[in-house]
This record gives structure tokens, C-alpha cells and sequence, in this order.
């Protein structure tokens, strides 16, 4: 931030000293001042663009994460069927019910019954729950 103020100064500091420029070189005669304002103002214009280009670049950092695995003896102590895991870690990834139909080749109606019976034998109410609690139990990691 500090070095953005500086440059601004720098640059409104070279602004009055270019305005002050056709006065210094023609004393004598009258200069179109317009003209001068005018080119000067394209110049800060194009020092303007590529300076914002190079401070303010915008980079994405995309991070991949680990697909969930299941713990199979975890899966049998707490009594969730190998469907209902399957489905958990699809919930996981963010996927929709109609998603997880789609990629399981079942009706929505029978994802939203194996997640009723996950919600039942997790005792918990919403889908992040449900996640949180397999975690918390080892049943997906």
C-alpha cells in the first residue's frame, strides 16, 4: 500500500512539472494549452493502464483435494450399508440429489431414502452434519 501512495505522488509531482513544461520552453508565446493537457493526460493515461496491469494481477490458485475414502470396519460398526457409503461420499463432493442419481443410475426418490436412513443411523439433520459425524467416526477420511 505504502508503494502505491508513493507512486501516485511521483506520478501527480511529474504531472505538474510536465504541465509547467510548455511555459518553461516558450516563454514569450502563447501556447495552446489544451493541446498539451491533452497529451499529457493520453500519457498518464497509458502509464496509468500498464501500471494496473502489473500491480493488480489477478492469479487463481486451484488446490485438488484428496478423494474421501471409506473405512470399511468403521462402515460396519456403524451400521451404514455399502449403498449409503457410496452416497456419503458423494454428498461429500457437493453433489446434488438428482447428481448422485444420475451417477449412481437410481431414481432421486432412492437417494433421498438412503440419505434419510444415513441422517437415522448418524442422528443428524442436514448433509453437512451427516459429513462432519463420518469424519468425526473414521467412517470416511
Amino acid at each position: 500500500m505504502k508503494n502505491v501512495i508513493i507512486g501516485f505522488g511521483l506520478l501527480i509531482l511529474a504531472l505538474l512539472v510536465l504541465f509547467r513544461l510548455p511555459g518553461i520552453y516558450h516563454p514569450d508565446t502563447k501556447v495552446d494549452y489544451i493541446t498539451w493537457i491533452a497529451g499529457f493526460s493520453l500519457l498518464f493515461l497509458a502509464i496509468g493502464i500498464v501500471l494496473s496491469r502489473k500491480l493488480f494481477v489477478h492469479t487463481t490458485v486451484v488446490t485438488q483435494q484428496k478423494p474421501a475414502i471409506i473405512n470399511h470396519e468403521q462402515l460396519l460398526k456403524s451400521g451404514i450399508s455399502k449403498r449409503e457409503a457410496d452416497i456419503l461420499l458423494l454428498i461429500d463432493e457437493g453433489l446434488s440429489n438428482q447428481q448422485i442419481a444420475d451417477t449412481l443410475f437410481i431414481s432421486e426418490n432412492t437417494i433421498k431414502k438412503h440419505i434419510s436412513n444415513i441422517f437415522q443411523k448418524l442422528q443428524v439433520e442436514r448433509r453437512t452434519e451427516a459429513i462432519k459425524k463420518a469424519r468425526e467416526l473414521s467412517i470416511i477420511s
